[in-house]
């Protein structure tokens, strides 16, 4: 094996040793990656490289001294050696793009996302497959009015010679000859049996009909076609089909994503890294799965304002807790965004406090006012606190399944995965 070889060996088995993404998710740094670039630390092995030694300057033992003299006094060094830095070494990362990170997310949860393409952006003639009764002469499909016709003739079609011999039966007419053919279930009118009739001879072949069957066969007319061909075949306006070409739509997969955080005094540290660490891989899957991703943030405490995703998750206020405010501000905003060509979705997150009867008169009504493909409220609560909100319990009490609401709580980062899972697993899939 080379040393190319040995590179690229190096190399594979470096990406193999990245950090596990559930584990990213739930320990690693997530601010180190931007909106379209994840990027995830890898183990790297040091690449095989050839080193000299700097002392090898001639070969040991040379010089001018003799055996047993002093090597002198020491020498001031010039200064240019190394000396212990006070910067933090640079690490190795893979790095992946949001496609590719909502792939491995979905084959790592069992999932598989099918975002709808809401707006048509481009309608475009695709294959000449469709018909109508009408169009121009020249889209005439004639093969399928041939068909129509050729479908007609053979259920029309009987073995003439056959039935004509029913006339030369001894004491019949056009009237017995008729009842028998339709027994027969062969289909030919009484005009075409009194034509023939008028010049026919030799009346008296057959003493009843039963001896004509015994000594006659009827031609099927699958036969007849294949030794004569199809002869004349019916066609008829009726049967006629005009070909166009069949409308194709392109429609953009458009997303918007309303995220909210609760920035009251209570939520301290713990409680925003456990937002962070469930709603920015959530903005990275859903980056990966839409054609075109547009993202809101916002915050309140007993208010709500827009703000920047550099300060929605650091962001930290004194005041009191009112989650409607929130929603009042997130349906204004959505009105830019029509439900007809955005897909939506409203992720909110905090530690379960609200005021007074806000919850139920507010908020819950809200949320099934505001039309969206997935709502979710994630509860921060971590195990070292107490626990004293009931927003996530109320929420759980009024929304059941089917109705495209998850509701799920973290107390670690342990849980975070699970939490993923749950709002991606609960979206409603009906179309709009």
């Amino acid at each position: 094996m080379g040393l190319r070889e040995d590179l690229e060996r190096f190399r594979e088995v470096g990406e193999q040793r990245r950090q596990d993404l559930a584990e990213f998710i739930q320990y690693g740094d997530l601010g180190g990656s931007g909106p379209d670039a994840v990027r995830v630390p890898i183990k790297l092995v040091d690449l095989p490289e050839f080193q000299y030694d700097r002392l090898d300057q001639g070969g040991v033992g040379q010089g001018d001294v003799e055996p047993g003299d002093p090597v002198g006094e020491p020498e001031e060094g010039d200064g240019d050696g190394d000396e212990a830095g006070e910067e933090a070494g640079e690490h190795e990362y893979y790095e992946m793009d949001p496609e590719e990170f909502a792939q491995e997310l979905d084959d790592r949860l069992g999932l598989d996302l099918d975002p709808k393409g809401k707006k048509v952006v481009e309608e475009t003639e695709g294959a000449f497959n469709d018909t109508a009764r009408r169009g121009p002469r020249g889209t005439l499909d004639f093969a399928h009015l041939y068909k129509q016709g050729l479908k007609r003739k053979i259920a029309m079609d009987f073995d003439e010679e056959y039935v004509t011999e029913a006339l030369r039966v001894a004491g019949w007419g056009v009237d017995e000859a008729f009842q028998w053919a339709r027994e027969q279930n062969v289909p030919v009118s009484r005009a075409w049996l009194e034509e023939r009739a008028r010049d026919l001879d030799d009346t008296d072949r057959w003493t009843s009909i039963e001896e004509m069957e015994a000594e006659l066969d009827a031609e099927p007319t699958q036969a007849r076609i294949r030794r004569g061909g199809a002869g004349k075949v019916p066609l008829r306006r009726e049967d006629e089909r005009f070909r166009h070409p069949k409308i194709v739509e392109r429609r953009e997969r458009n997303v918007v994503v309303v995220n909210i955080r609760d920035v009251s005094g209570s939520m301290r540290e713990a409680k925003r890294e456990l937002v962070e660490r469930t709603f920015t891989p959530l903005d990275w899957y859903l980056t990966g799965k839409y054609d075109n991703a547009e993202f809101v943030y916002i915050a309140h405490d007993a208010e709500a304002w827009r703000v920047e995703r550099g300060e929605f998750f650091g962001i930290r206020s004194g005041g009191g807790t009112r989650i409607s405010t929130a929603y009042d501000l997130a349906e204004a905003v959505l009105e830019d965004y029509p439900f007809s060509e955005w897909n939506r979705y409203v992720f909110a997150a905090g530690d379960g406090e609200n005021s007074h009867d806000d919850t139920e008169e507010n908020v819950i009504p809200l949320m099934r006012e505001i039309d969206a493909n997935l709502h979710a409220y994630v509860e921060t609560q971590p195990t070292d606190g107490v626990q004293t909100g009931t927003h996530a319990g109320k929420l759980r009490d009024a929304f059941g399944e089917g109705d495209g609401v998850a509701v799920t709580t973290v107390t670690e980062p342990g849980d975070v995965m699970d939490a993923i899972e749950t709002i991606l697993s609960t979206e409603d899939n009906d179309e709009n």
